[in-house]
């Protein structure tokens, strides 16, 4: 079988290749829009598995990887900043605070019409952040097409106090070990 990631982010493809495995990558084209009265959790869900049965409609004899991720400081969801400015007022009101990632991962065979599908939480706590701390990092790392505006497989690494979660890749937007367990479960072999 063909192993397939749906998505165009540069983070989940490099999160992929270490594992060594084989794979393509596909781009889902679909309406992220959030549904009335769903929560992120629900959220992040349904989309890791639009974006998988999506993906599914091109490509025969393979597995989906599909995966959505969002980042909530204090109930509100962090997106991309896009900017310095935004940059500078998200890590501003993440200083001293935790700020929980919900990662959906979702794995669908084409084969069998199926999928396998799970939320992973990842919670960071942040230091307290002075302006130049956070002036210093974002003139080094420039993380604007992040959520939440680091990068902790950088030097983003160095705003937190402490990260609590079973799966450190689900930070960045892939859970390596639940997608491990869930080839696994689908006979494919990563090892």
């Amino acid at each position: 079988m063909q192993l397939v990631l749906g998505s165009s982010s540069p983070f989940r493809k490099q999160l992929l290749q270490q594992l060594g495995l084989e794979f393509e990558t596909d781009s889902p084209d679909i309406d992220e829009t959030p549904l009335t009265d769903e929560t992120v959790e629900e959220m992040v869900l349904r989309l890791s598995v639009a974006k998988a049965t999506e993906i599914a409609k091109r490509h025969s004899n393979s597995l989906i990887i599909g995966s959505d991720q969002s980042a909530l400081l204090n109930g509100k969801i962090l997106h991309k900043p896009g900017n310095h400015e935004t940059a500078t007022q998200q890590l501003q009101d993440a200083s001293g605070q935790k700020v929980v990632f919900q990662t959906g991962l979702c794995l669908y065979n084409t084969e069998t019409n199926t999928y396998q599908s799970k939320l992973v939480p990842y919670t960071v706590t942040f230091r307290t952040l002075s302006d130049e701390m956070i002036e210093n990092y974002l003139q080094k790392e420039q993380p604007y097409q992040c959520a939440g505006s680091f990068k902790s497989e950088g030097l983003g690494v160095a705003l937190f106090e402490s990260m609590q979660g079973t799966d450190p890749s689900a930070l960045i937007g892939l859970p390596l070990i639940e997608l491990t367990n869930m080839l696994t479960h689908e006979g494919f072999s990563v090892l």
